[in-house]
């Protein structure tokens, strides 16, 4: 599929780098050198996909993160030098939907934009007569992309919407990391085990009563997770 993706980075020749090989496979790339250029570029393209540096001047990726979540639910993934935990977790916080570690291989990039946006399309085109997802007192609208408990209706963001989905399709199956993984965001590897984990800590955080004693997504030990059925 054809998409507009940025690429906000102050090394223009990781940059061009990357510019190159996502032009090579169709895509339409805007670079930005700065956090302000890349917001401006956000307001004022139809973006599919952003790929984000978090050491940027005027603006870091974080704060960028941030400021286009509140406006888009485009996939997010976070470039950084920083092998740090802590700004992995506050990435995904903010909102992106993956993270990856400088130095990198731009074929891993171009593997990780492709199965996003691949993901990311199949599901904005799913079937009426299969648009609503229902376990307890959630109910998932695959069409709008919302979420609403009780009532109430919950901000995702597009990786906390495809794992839910993902799950809430087969209430009471148990999914491994892996198959999670790969189901919405392609190639599993070791360190994402961690990514996913934050993702799922994330929506226990907006969907559960009390997130420390999980009544929905359910941690099976050395398996994956699951999706409660609830109980009348």
């Amino acid at each position: 599929m054809t998409a507009n993706i940025m690429v906000a980075e102050d090394d223009y020749d990781i940059s061009d780098l990357l510019k190159m090989y996502l032009e090579c496979e169709g895509y339409t790339v805007f670079c930005a050198e700065n956090g302000l250029k890349a917001l401006e570029i956000a307001d004022q393209n139809d973006l599919q996909l952003a790929l984000l540096d978090i050491m940027m001047p005027e603006m870091d990726g974080l704060a960028l993160t941030q400021k286009i979540r509140s406006k888009s639910n485009i996939p997010i993934i976070i470039l950084s030098a920083r092998n740090m935990l802590n700004d992995k977790i506050l990435g995904l916080n903010l909102g992106a939907d993956d993270y990856l570690t400088k130095p990198f291989n731009p074929l891993e990039v171009v593997a990780k934009v492709k199965a996003i946006l691949r993901r990311t399309y199949q599901l904005s085109h799913v079937s009426e007569d299969s648009s609503l997802l229902v376990v307890g007192e959630l109910i998932l609208d695959l069409n709008s992309f919302i979420l609403k408990k009780d009532g109430m209706e919950i901000t995702l963001t597009p990786t906390e919407f495809k794992i839910l989905s993902l799950i809430m399709r087969s209430p009471g199956r148990v999914f491994t990391k892996e198959q999670i993984y790969e189901a919405v965001s392609g190639e599993f590897f070791e360190n994402d085990a961690n990514t996913l984990m934050v993702h799922i800590s994330k929506l226990r955080s907006k969907i559960e009563d009390n997130p420390q004693s999980p009544a929905y997504i359910k941690t099976i030990r050395g398996l994956g997770y699951k999706i409660e059925k609830q109980k009348k």
